[in-house]
C-alpha cells in the first residue's frame, strides 16, 4: 500500500505544467523591438516637426481657413446644382465669390471697430503709469494694515515689478511674432483656394497610394473621418472665437469694465489659442479691471470669466463639436504643452487637431487589424497542452 502510495506522488511530481497566461518569450522581445523602433520613429517625426513648424503651421492655418470657406462655397452652387446646371457656377468662381464675400464683411468690421479699438488701447497705454502706481499704493496700504515687515514688503513689491517685467516681455515677444507672420495673410487665402479648387484630386492621389480593395476602402473612411473631425474643429473654434468674444464685450460693458470692445475683441482672437489664451486673457481682463476700476470689479470680472470658462467646455463647446474630437481635459493641456515645447506657439496652435487625427488613424487601425491593441495579438497567450512525463 505503501509502495503504491510513493509510485503515485512520483508520478505526480513528474508532471509539467505550462501556465498559458504568460506570453512567449519570443513575443515579449518582438514587443520590446517595436517600441524601441517606434521610439525612434516617433524622436525622428519630432525633430522634423521642429524644423518645419513654421511651414507646418501655414498648412495648418491654409487647411483651416478653407474648412471655414467650403461651407460659403456649397452655399452657392448649390442652387446651380440643384437645377443641373453647375458648369454656370464652377467651383472656382464661387470660391472666389466667398472670397470677396468674407474680405468685404471683414474689411466693413475692421473699419467699424478699428478706430474704437486703436482709440482704447491708446488710453490703456497712456494710463498704464498711473495704474501701476494705483496698484503699488493699495498694496502698501494693505501691508501696513496687516503689519507686513518692511523687508518682506520689499521682497514682495520686488517680486511683482519682476512678474509684470517678464509678462510684459512674452507680451512684447508675442506681438513681434505675430507681426513676423503678417505675410502670412496673402499666402493663406492663396494656399486656401489651392484646397479648395484641389480637394478631389489631392483625395484621389491620396487614395492610389493604396491597393484597391479593403485597404483602399479603409483609406477612404480614414479620410472620411479626417474630414469630419478638422470640419468640427474649424467650425467650433470659429463659433467659439466669436461667442466668446461677443460674450465678453457685453459682460464688460455690464460690468463696468473700461475697454470693453478693445478686451472682448482680445478675448475673441486668445480663444484660438487654446488652454494658453483663455489664461492670458483671464488675468489681463482682471488685472486691469482691478486697477482701472476698483478690486471689487476685479473679482466680479474673474468670476464672470471662471463662469463662463465652465460654460465654454463643458455646455457650449460639447454641443459645437459634435463629432470629431472628443479629448480629455487633462490630455488638452498636456497636448498643449508638449505643443509648446516642441514648436511654440505654432505648437500651440496644431497641437490638439494633430492628437485628434492621430486617434482616429489609431482607431481606424484597430477596425482594421481586427485587435483591441496595437500588441494584443502579439503578446495575446497561445493555449499550450499539459505535458506529463510518465516514467
Amino acid at each position: 500500500m505503501a509502495d503504491k502510495e510513493t509510485r503515485e506522488k512520483r508520478t505526480t511530481a513528474r508532471r509539467v505544467f505550462l501556465d498559458p497566461s504568460s506570453p512567449p518569450t519570443r513575443s515579449v522581445i518582438r514587443v520590446v523591438l517595436i517600441l524601441f523602433l517606434l521610439l525612434l520613429l516617433f524622436v525622428g517625426i519630432v525633430a522634423f516637426a521642429y524644423l518645419l513648424s513654421s511651414l507646418i503651421f501655414l498648412v495648418f492655418l491654409s487647411i483651416f481657413f478653407a474648412y471655414l470657406i467650403d461651407p460659403l462655397v456649397r452655399l452657392i452652387r448649390r442652387p446651380f446644382k440643384e437645377r443641373n446646371i453647375e458648369k454656370i457656377m464652377p467651383r472656382s468662381l464661387a470660391i472666389i465669390i466667398s472670397y470677396i464675400i468674407v474680405f468685404t464683411i471683414l474689411g466693413f468690421g475692421i473699419a467699424y471697430l478699428a478706430p474704437i479699438v486703436s482709440e482704447q488701447a491708446k488710453e490703456l497705454t497712456k494710463n498704464v503709469p498711473s495704474y501701476l502706481s494705483s496698484g503699488q499704493s493699495r498694496l502698501n496700504e494693505l501691508n501696513k494694515r496687516f503689519r507686513i515687515p518692511e523687508e518682506t514688503q520689499k521682497q514682495i513689491n520686488d517680486k511683482i515689478t519682476e512678474t509684470f517685467g517678464e509678462v510684459g516681455s512674452y507680451l512684447t515677444a508675442f506681438l513681434l511674432t505675430v507681426v513676423s507672420y503678417a505675410p502670412w495673410l496673402i499666402l493663406i487665402p492663396v494656399l486656401s483656394f489651392f484646397f479648395l479648387k484641389d480637394i478631389n484630386i489631392f483625395r484621389i492621389l491620396f487614395l492610389r497610394i493604396f491597393p484597391s480593395g479593403r485597404w483602399r476602402a479603409r483609406a477612404e473612411l480614414v479620410l472620411e473621418d479626417v474630414n469630419k473631425t478638422l470640419r468640427a474643429y474649424a467650425r467650433a473654434q470659429l463659433f467659439s472665437c466669436v461667442l466668446i468674444g461677443f460674450t465678453c464685450t457685453v459682460g464688460f460693458y455690464a460690468l463696468g469694465l473700461n475697454y470693453a470692445i478693445l478686451l472682448g475683441i482680445l478675448a475673441g482672437v486668445l480663444e484660438f489659442i487654446p488652454l494658453i489664451g483663455p489664461l492670458t486673457l483671464g488675468v489681463t481682463a482682471t488685472v486691469v479691471a482691478s486697477l482701472s476700476v476698483s478690486s471689487r470689479t476685479g473679482l466680479y470680472v474673474a468670476i464672470f470669466l471662471i463662469v463662463l470658462r465652465i460654460l465654454q467646455d463643458y455646455v457650449f463647446y460639447p454641443r459645437i463639436v459634435r463629432e470629431g474630437i472628443h479629448m480629455h481635459p487633462l490630455a488638452i493641456i498636456l497636448c498643449v504643452l508638449a505643443g509648446e515645447q516642441i514648436a511654440g506657439i505654432p505648437g500651440v496652435f496644431i497641437a490638439i487637431p494633430l492628437v485628434a487625427l492621430a486617434t482616429v488613424i489609431y482607431r481606424h487601425f484597430l477596425e482594421h487589424s481586427g485587435t483591441t491593441g496595437v500588441f494584443a495579438g502579439w503578446l495575446e497567450p497561445k493555449e499550450i497542452p499539459i505535458v506529463e512525463i510518465k516514467q
